[in-house]
């Protein structure tokens, strides 16, 4: 039987390389974006709850089934947690966690009825490892990660498989797109910076769309799954080190 994925976020960066990786590997994809064109991508705002619930619809009445979910629509802000517009911040909540859960609880009647599914979350290695001037990110990604495990448990019951992909530093339009805090401490625009660097020289989307189609195939699944060498061995040393020091290797990163 043919298998039915829907990505959000799927018109560039992370999202549109998935989205290409499983329609090579043979799902039928639907992709699901506020800027959506073209054959299978709605248009939808996956912050708001009813947009998120026509746009699931539509899968349904097409399909009759959504087998994958990869919950991958987010977007990025900057800047000290002081400085940081309310609005903003709300904002990024809205589209990182809140977007996740409305298409998480749009998918899953259906999964549950069909006792199979699975749903992958795009968090970050900076959930695990909260970066400075990007608290809010961190802390958004950080609470998809604590949902993911909890409602890893729930379902297990009704044959649906949950888990996280958490990528570094990845090349994509994300870097320019990320809303920043005007009049900032000074350093903030430094730390900003050098985080951009980074992720201007990061790994390919297609690396961590990879990722993504592993976790899908796998039959029992690990709770999370780190994308990219790199950041498998950072995320270890941070598990080993002191909290104390973790952070103050941190805070040298991105003096």
């Amino acid at each position: 039987m043919n298998k039915v994925a829907v990505v959000t976020g799927a018109t560039s960066g992370i999202g549109y390389a998935t989205a290409r990786l499983l329609e090579e590997k043979g799902y039928t994809v639907y992709g699901v974006s506020r800027r959506a064109q073209g054959e299978r991508m709605i248009s939808a705002d996956v912050s708001d709850e009813q947009s998120v619930s026509a746009a699931f619809a539509q899968v349904i009445e097409k399909e009759g089934q959504i087998d994958l979910l990869v919950n991958n629509a987010g977007m990025g802000i900057s800047g000290s947690v002081e400085k940081n517009e309310m609005s903003d911040i709300r904002r990024i909540f809205d589209v990182n966690f809140f977007g996740a859960l409305n298409c998480t609880r749009a998918a899953l009647p259906h999964m549950r009825e069909k006792g199979d599914g699975r749903i992958i979350n795009v968090t970050s290695v900076a959930a695990p490892i909260a970066i400075p001037y990007q608290s809010f990110y961190s802390a958004t990604k950080a609470a998809l990660n604590a949902m993911t495990l909890a409602l890893r448990n729930e379902v297990a019951p009704f044959g649906v498989k949950v888990c996280a992909v958490l990528p570094g530093d990845v090349k994509t339009g994300f870097t320019d797109a990320r809303v920043k805090a005007a009049g900032d401490y000074p350093g903030a625009e430094s730390a900003v910076a050098s985080m951009e660097k980074d992720e201007r020289s990061g790994m390919p989307p297609e690396a961590v769309a990879k990722v993504i189609y592993k976790a899908a195939k796998k039959r029992s699944p690990k709770p999370m799954f780190i994308a990219g060498p790199k950041y498998k061995f950072l995320y270890f040393l941070f598990k080993i080190l002191p909290a104390s020091l973790a952070y103050k290797i941190v805070g040298v990163m991105y003096k």
